[in-house]
């Protein structure tokens, strides 16, 4: 489960920018969850709940903002949203669209804290 450890990896970003704005307690952190990141929202919430027990950050709320998988399509030259993550092709024209523009972000976007 690589949940778990993509939950320490934002404990340990939030506390280090934490410790940089001389910040206490964290009530809440904003994550940006790309459709085409591979990291399942259910498993991150939860092994975030359980990375932050009886840690500093415990009590603190994962906010997770799912983004959608967007391609640049060659024929219609326009950004598209993908309909279907198994097929990388313009949900309009239909034509295949390697270039991924976003969807595959996993990125602490915020957080609230009390000084």
């Amino acid at each position: 489960m690589h949940e778990l450890s993509i939950a320490l990896s934002i404990i340990e970003g939030v506390s280090e920018e934490v410790q940089r704005l001389g910040g206490e307690q964290v009530t809440s952190v904003r994550l940006k969850l790309g459709s085409l990141s591979g990291v399942v929202k259910d498993a991150l919430l939860f092994s975030y709940q359980l990375a932050c027990e009886g840690a500093p950050r415990e009590g603190s709320e994962l906010i997770v903002e799912e983004s959608p998988a967007i391609v640049h399509c060659p024929q219609c030259n326009t950004d598209q949203i993908l309909v279907s993550l198994q097929h990388l092709r313009c949900p309009r024209c239909g034509t295949p669209t390697p270039e991924v523009l976003s969807g595959r972000e996993v990125e602490v976007v915020g957080m609230e804290m009390i000084s």
